[in-house]
Parts: structure tokens; C-alpha cells; sequence
């Protein structure tokens, strides 16, 4: 099983920890990643210029199917992106034009044969949960997680096929596996309030705190994120205190520790 892996631009940057817990969990599970040359998946540009937004998106698509790779990110933000610009470039025959002369420039091509998949469909459905299950060590037994799903990777869910967008069950699948217990909480699939940081700091940070306190009102030990924007909000708004209300804890680690892999790896 091989992928080309798709970072993104935050977790290089801001979260070098999910990066580290995703090779290694994959790894270990026999995953071969492959790290290709890919630039911005675009979203920044996407309220700016569409026609850039998708050129960007449609770059890192041509750089994967050169290779002969479907991609794989741990990112919901660059994975619904990535696939925004699919459906984009297969309903917009102008739009495709466009940006077929723009990567025709590099000498590369888009023809829509290359598959985008977040890390946690890819571990429940393409590894599987018997494979998980058997590769588990060290269960997290006792540990009560909430699960954070991230706006991007549930809608829009006819273009992104995560799971069912009002009741989902994948993360909470996903926890089980470890030996820790998923809680259920009323604002589960609430926004973490960071695409309004820059428009409306206090707003944001009011969404992110309620979330918190819900989760913690819940039962929940621990924040368990597959986002990277989600998993900063939480640690930006708890920033500067001496004992956080609640932890984050990336899949990729939670999962990686249930395997026996020791911390450092995982980032931790």
C-alpha cells in the first residue's frame, strides 16, 4: 500500500507532531509513504481567486498521477480542498482549460486519476479495523476521549464521503480500537471557531472554549483531533495555562501509543 503524502502547509509549520505520529503509525501498519515536491493545496486563494485556488490544487493532483500515487493527508482542510478542486475541474470545462495551460506550462497534466483520502477513512476502511485491532499493544483502557471531526472532512458529504455528516461514526469507531472510550457530546460537531480567528478573535475563541467546556461537562479527558486547525485552536485558547482544562491528542498519537510506540516518536 503506497501513497503520496500530502502535508500540507500548517503541520510542517505549526504541528511537526502529526506529521512525526503519521509516519510512524503508518509505518508500522505497512504503509510505504511517499514525500513528492507539492506546493499550497489553495485554499488560502479560494475567496481571492478561484481560478489560482484550483491552478494550486490541480499542481499537487498532476505531481501525484506524474508519479502514478493517490494521495493521502492528515489535513481535512487540504483533503476537502483537494477535492473541491476535483469537482470543480470535472463540471467546469473552462475552468479546466484554463488551468490545463497553466500546468502544461510545467509539463505536467491533470486527467482526474488520482484518489484524495484523509488518514482516517484511509486506517478504518483501506487498512481496516481487524488489521487495527490486531496491531493494538497497549490499550488505552480507562481514558475517555471526545472526538473532533473538523468541519472539512463531513461536508460538504456528497463531495468529501467521510461518513454521514449528522450522525457519524468512524472516529469514535477509531477510538474504540485503542481501548480508550469515545464520549458523546452535544456540540461534537460544532465549528472549532478557527476560520474566524482573523474576523472575529473573541468569537472564535468563545466557540473553541464552549467546545472545550462541553466536552469536558461530557466526561472527556482528553480532545482527540484529526485537524490541524482544530487541534491549534484548542491549544491556542488554552495557551499560558498552568494546567490546561483539557488535553490534545492527535489519532495518529493516540493510536501510535495504543500500538506501543514509545512517545518521542509519536511527538509527544
Amino acid at each position: 500500500m503506497k501513497y503520496a503524502l500530502f502535508l500540507g502547509c500548517k503541520i510542517p509549520s505549526k504541528l511537526p507532531a502529526y506529521e512525526l505520529s503519521t509516519r510512524a503509525v503508518l509505518v508500522r501498519l505497512g504503509v510505504t509513504l511517499v514525500d513528492l515536491e507539492f506546493n499550497c493545496c489553495g485554499y488560502p486563494a479560494r475567496n481571492v481567486s478561484r481560478d489560482a485556488f484550483v491552478v494550486a490544487a490541480a499542481r499537487n493532483l498532476a505531481i501525484a498521477e506524474r508519479a502514478g500515487l493517490d494521495v493521502l493527508t492528515p489535513c481535512t482542510c487540504c483533503f476537502g480542498t483537494l477535492r473541491h478542486a476535483i469537482r470543480f475541474l470535472e463540471e467546469d470545462p473552462e475552468l479546466r482549460s484554463r488551468v490545463s495551460q497553466a500546468l502544461a506550462a510545467e509539463g505536467l497534466a491533470w486527467s482526474g486519476k488520482t484518489e484524495v483520502e484523509h488518514i482516517l477513512p484511509v486506517l478504518a476502511r483501506t487498512i481496516g479495523v481487524d488489521a487495527l485491532s490486531a496491531a493494538v499493544r497497549a490499550p488505552r483502557a480507562g481514558l475517555h476521549v471526545a472526538a473532533q471531526y473538523g468541519c472539512h472532512a463531513l461536508r460538504p458529504s456528497n463531495l468529501t464521503r467521510f461518513d454521514n455528516p449528522l450522525a457519524p461514526t468512524i472516529f469514535e469507531t477509531l477510538i474504540r480500537l485503542t481501548g480508550a472510550t469515545p464520549v458523546d457530546w452535544p456540540r461534537q460537531l460544532d465549528c472549532c471557531g478557527d476560520p474566524l480567528h482573523e474576523a472575529n478573535a473573541p468569537l472564535s475563541e468563545h466557540i473553541a472554549r464552549a467546545k472545550i467546556a462541553d466536552a469536558l461537562e461530557s466526561g472527556a479527558e482528553a480532545m482527540c483531533t484529526a485537524c490541524p486547525h482544530c487541534h491549534l485552536r484548542f491549544d491556542s485558547v488554552q495557551a499560558g495555562a498552568p494546567d490546561p482544562s483539557i488535553r490534545t491528542l492527535l489519532y495518529t498519537q493516540l493510536l501510535g501509543l495504543a500500538m506501543g510506540l514509545d512517545e518521542k516518536s509519536l511527538g509527544l
